[in-house]
């Protein structure tokens, strides 16, 4: 084998154009899940991770969405149930149950946690004009949690704003 002959083979920058590669996109991409029956997006970008279900570490006193703390390769993630967060149905754990890890880097601060789904569904790639803004009226999920909707088909995904979720509220004991 001619390493030389192998090395004129590589394409120089700029000389082969990649068209017909459709996961190249101008838009932005969303990874989609599921929660109970409703779709739901974050940003693609700000997946550390999916891992699959496993039973944290309980924090004492902790909101009861707050299932616990992981040791994700040396750093203590802490682990939020999505459904007990925005009050949608009860929350069970089987076989497609994962926990999507995300992480957010802010001026101030970047913050990893994971986030317990029914299930991932899919990659939306979504244009800037295809994204609505959420209706101001009331809903499950609080206003400032929602970036926008984005029809799919005959259904709708939530687009969910990953800065929001990370921030955990004040928890009272009583």
């Amino acid at each position: 084998m001619d390493i030389q002959a192998l090395a004129q083979e590589i394409p120089v920058e700029g000389e082969y154009s990649l068209e017909g590669i459709d996961f190249i996109t101008s838009g932005e991409q969303y990874l989609t899940f599921l929660l109970e029956t409703e779709q739901y997006a974050v940003d693609i970008l700000c997946v550390e991770e999916i891992r699959s279900w496993e039973r944290p570490t309980k924090i004492p006193n902790a909101p009861s969405y707050v299932k616990g703390v992981i040791n994700m390769r040396g750093v203590i993630v802490p682990i939020v149930d999505l459904r007990l967060k925005f009050g949608i149905g009860e929350a069970n754990y089987d076989e497609t149950t994962v926990v999507i890890v995300l992480k957010y880097e802010s001026a101030e601060q970047g913050r990893t946690i994971g986030f317990v789904v029914d299930a991932v569904s899919d990659v939306l790639n979504a244009e800037e004009n295809e994204i609505k803004n959420a209706p101001a009226f009331g809903g499950i999920i609080p206003h400032h949690y929602v970036n926008g909707l984005v029809n799919v088909g005959e259904g709708v995904v939530t687009l969910l704003n990953v800065e929001a979720l990370q921030q955990i509220e004040a928890h009272t004991i009583g």
